[in-house]
């Protein structure tokens, strides 16, 4: 593969010091994880300046390469050439593709007292308590933000006092909402019973912490006017791969109300054409949903899957289109909305594509649809989830208001 790319310069790059052995690899990974030819070219030509600044750092062999060694070198490099360096990284992650290096490899990482008791708090939730991934990761954080906070004003946690809690919390108060702020005052509570459980912090300090205050409903969905979620999808360019692979997943948040996280995990296996199903893994509930495959959104995916068909062994409907090729995360999901908004010049509020899932719950409430069918076809436990939509159909409301209190006499006192 190198010969075809470099016919008269492939030899330099086999016959580098360090990594001439494994440059044939490299590029051949490099296909395949769908860089351009262009992309391989520039690596392949960066790899002389990798492989002495290496020797430089008296790396002999490759199996002797660390992920700290690459990322030092990565970063001397970044100074001489800051659009190429970023071979060393495609490089790393090539070699821990092939096994070569990986997470354990003898790397002496030194990690704080903050990010090891974390650690070990996230272990406790796992293990013991029995959170969710998506909740593990927000408690991590949460926790070593606090635990870093100690740290940089030099307090034990044997001397914790709740001033010390406050002044923590009075920072996150000014860049967080209220409730995110809520949610980062649970997670402190959790660590700090958790702390005390030992003896290593003073009991009770979870339960003098106070939180803000949030009213149940006291937000409206966020929801879009139905003809402006038409525009915002007739705004698509549908003419690029990108363009109807967007297309793709936009119809399928505004025909079914899906979650992004529900439209990444869309498999080929999920799409039954045959019997007219779509198969959702809801992420939220855990509970499987089948919904039928509209004509629309068949047809917007057989388009997206002729122009960008997933590369064996993946089987997600929806791949990252740029190098290095992988599935997509629901976060490209956001970007592709917010870059979408910028375009179409619709000037639409919303940050996020989950304003499509409210949009079409009203457009559905509008138009007639049982609240219980509403509640099945978004995936509800329950039809209070459901209801909050209801606040949202105005002129429904108008309709079964009642009169004021003493007008309708009035009005007949005046009669004659």
């Amino acid at each position: 593969m190198l010969q075809s790319l470099l016919p008269k310069a492939h030899p330099k790059s086999l016959a580098l010091p360090l990594l001439g052995s494994i440059a044939d690899g490299f590029d051949d990974w490099l296909a395949v994880n769908g860089y351009t030819l262009g992309s391989r070219k520039f690596a392949i030509r960066m790899l002389p300046h990798v492989d002495a600044d290496l020797r430089r750092r008296n790396v002999r062999a490759v199996p002797a390469l660390t992920h700290a060694t690459l990322y030092a070198s990565w970063r001397r490099l970044i100074e001489r050439f800051p659009t190429n360096a970023g071979t060393v990284r495609s490089l790393e992650r090539y070699l821990t593709a092939t096994g070569v290096i990986g997470a354990d490899d003898g790397t002496v990482v030194v990690r704080s007292a903050a990010a090891m008791l974390s650690d070990e708090y996230v272990d406790y939730l796992r293990d013991v308590r029995g959170f969710a991934i998506s909740s593990l990761t927000h408690h991590r954080r949460a926790s070593r933000s606090f635990l870093e906070h100690l740290e940089a004003q030099q307090i034990s946690l044997a001397s914790i006092q709740p001033k010390h809690v406050e002044g923590y919390v009075s920072q996150a108060g000014k860049r967080l909402c209220r409730g995110s702020l809520q949610h980062e005052i649970a997670s402190l509570r959790g660590l700090l019973r958790f702390l005390a459980t030992d003896g290593r912090a003073k009991p009770g300090l979870d339960k003098q912490i106070d939180t803000p205050r949030l009213y149940r409903l006291e937000q409206l969905p966020r929801s879009l006017p139905w003809p402006t979620v038409v525009e915002l999808l007739r705004s698509i360019d549908v003419t690029s791969s990108i363009g109807l692979r967007d297309y793709a997943i936009f119809i399928l948040i505004a025909a079914y109300g899906l979650r992004a996280s529900e439209v990444v995990a869309l498999t080929l296996d999920d799409v039954r054409w045959r019997k007219g199903v779509l198969r959702i893994h809801q992420r939220k509930t855990g509970s499987p949903l089948e919904l039928p495959l509209t004509n629309e959104v068949s047809a917007a995916l057989v388009k997206h899957l002729k122009r960008n068909t997933p590369p064996a062994p993946y089987r997600s409907i929806f791949m990252r289109m740029r190098a290095p090729i992988g599935i997509l995360k629901p976060t490209a999901i956001t970007e592709a909305f917010q870059s979408l908004v910028r375009h179409s010049g619709l000037g639409i509020p919303f940050e996020g594509p989950h304003c499509l899932r409210h949009s079409f719950a009203v457009h559905l409430l509008k138009s007639g649809t049982p609240l219980k069918t509403i509640g099945d076809i978004l995936g509800h436990r329950t039809a209070e989830s459901t209801s909050v939509y209801l606040r949202l159909a105005t002129g429904d409301l108008r309709e079964v208001s009642l009169a004021v209190p003493g007008k309708a006499k009035a009005a007949k006192a005046v009669r004659p």
